[in-house]
């Protein structure tokens, strides 16, 4: 009988207890879609436990395969450098363990749909998009791709979503801040501004992005992408890419 490897989810981690919490969250709704599958979490500094200390256990108790997933919604810095580095260092010491490497989370229709449910649990009313300009709010990189992306996303939400705007803004590395692209909507005479943060799990940059939609008079914040439903189904989608890729194994579903 087929064994579906286990799913290793890779977080950055952080000082803030929300993050960790946010991603046992999210692990946990994984599995309540996917029973028979193993999910665990590692991190990359900062929370426990790190990643080769999962990847180690694993291999101690008997896994041959693990699928890597990084949480990340662009392929920046982490998902390019740190996340290889950290796992050619562990498989180095782990001969009998093989690690797929599965994509990361964006660009998806999925996560447009959980930053409208977050904007809907705000309080946006489905008749207010073509009212309403909207701030994805990312938490910023250096990376010219990454930012591509995001500006893509951007553009493809608004024709797909039909908001009046959408423009994307950074909380680092890059511009425009959030109170900028607010401002800048307000100025385009956008009469109604509400602020979709594009990230995972509350933190230093998602709280800074918090301030500056409040800075410039948004009139709607929603919160993070968490462990939103639509959130955990693209993480099985991930998952399942990476088996059959790497293996030849069908597809499993939700």
């Amino acid at each position: 009988m087929y064994a579906p490897p286990p799913l290793l989810v890779i977080a950055h981690g952080s000082r803030d207890p929300r993050h960790a919490a946010t991603v046992t969250a999210l692990c946990a709704r994984v599995r309540e879609l996917r029973p028979g599958l193993r999910t665990e979490a590692g991190y990359l500094d900062f929370t426990a436990p790190a990643v080769p200390q999962v990847l180690e256990r694993l291999a101690a108790e008997g896994a041959e395969e693990v699928v890597a997933l990084p949480l990340l919604l662009t392929r920046a810095f982490h998902a390019k450098s740190d996340i290889p580095a950290v796992l050619r260092a562990a498989t180095a010491r782990l001969p009998l363990l093989t690690v797929h490497r599965a994509e990361v989370l964006g660009p998806s229709p999925l996560l447009t749909a959980a930053l409208e449910r977050r904007l809907e649990e705000a309080g946006l009313r489905p008749g207010d998009r073509r009212s309403t300009g909207v701030v994805l709010a990312a938490a910023g990189s250096s990376d010219p791709e990454a930012i591509a992306v995001i500006a893509e996303t951007a553009r493809e939400w608004r024709r797909t979503a039909g908001w009046c705007a959408v423009r994307p803004a950074f909380a680092s590395a890059s511009l425009p801040r959030t109170a900028d692209a607010v401002r800048a909507l307000r100025a385009a005479g956008v009469g109604r501004v509400a602020v979709a943060p594009y990230v995972i799990a509350p933190g230093f940059l998602p709280d800074r992005i918090a301030a500056g939609a409040r800075e410039a008079g948004a009139d709607l914040l929603a919160p993070v992408l968490g462990a939103a439903p639509e959130l955990a189904r693209l993480l099985l989608r991930r998952y399942d890419r990476a088996v059959r890729t790497r293996r030849g194994a069908p597809a499993l579903t939700a």
